[in-house]
């Protein structure tokens, strides 16, 4: 039976559809009771008692869903702070921000894993292209949620962008497979990587300026 335009909160209280976060939703309870390889657009349809075309308008494909969840990652990341959060240093602007992705995506661990390895599935070069891209930009918007001073072209962001890569892919990897209480094996392990990144990047360039005071070039 086809729902209203209405559902309900997670409070009780009625409020309007949001089409776009029911598709996301829906689509996460069936990889969470089927496995994310088997879910259709269809099947998301008929879950949110819509004509296909509905989701359409808003996701072209399954991986478009996906990617409608992992902007969710996205979101948190580059969520305001507390006040005093540029003054912090920036090991740990990077950590907070990294794990403001992985906590967000946590609640569906296992299904955000199945998502990105159809992602990497070599015969689908339309989804792992892009997700090439996608990378680029996560850590593209890591560096201006982390509030990295260097400007954009010079040598030390251009290292940046290389170590954050690096990193957000070991920690990721890592992530895949931790099912400790509040994520600590990915925890230690972020802070391993980055107390030794920290390290080789004050051994070459020296302690990174706040970013009130950062030059634009570097």
């Amino acid at each position: 039976m086809a729902r209203t335009a209405s559902t309900r909160s997670r409070s009780g209280k009625s409020r309007k559809r949001d089409l776009p976060v029911d598709i996301v939703e829906a689509a996460l309870g069936l990889a969470e009771e089927r496995g994310w390889p088997a879910v259709r657009m269809h099947h998301i349809a008929e879950r949110l008692g819509v004509p296909p075309g509905r989701v359409l308008e808003h996701y072209r494909d399954l991986d478009g869903v996906a990617n409608g969840w992992f902007g969710r990652g996205l979101e948190a990341m580059i969520a305001p702070k507390q006040p005093d959060f540029g003054a912090e240093p920036a090991r740990r602007r990077i950590e907070t921000c990294l794990l403001a992705w992985f906590d967000a995506l946590a609640p569906h661990r296992r299904v955000t894993v199945e998502m990105l390895k159809g992602k990497m599935h070599l015969p689908h070069p339309h989804h792992w292209v892009p997700a090439i891209f996608d990378l680029s930009r996560t850590i593209h918007w890591l560096r201006e949620a982390a509030m990295l001073p260097a400007g954009y072209g010079t040598r030390r962001a251009q290292m940046e962008e290389i170590g954050l890569t690096s990193l957000f892919l070991a920690t990721l990897l890592v992530w895949a497979r931790d099912d400790t209480p509040g994520q600590i094996r990915t925890r230690r392990f972020l802070g391993r990587q980055l107390d030794r990144a920290d390290r080789t990047m004050t051994s070459l360039w020296g302690p990174a300026p706040p970013p009130e005071t950062a030059p634009g070039v570097g």
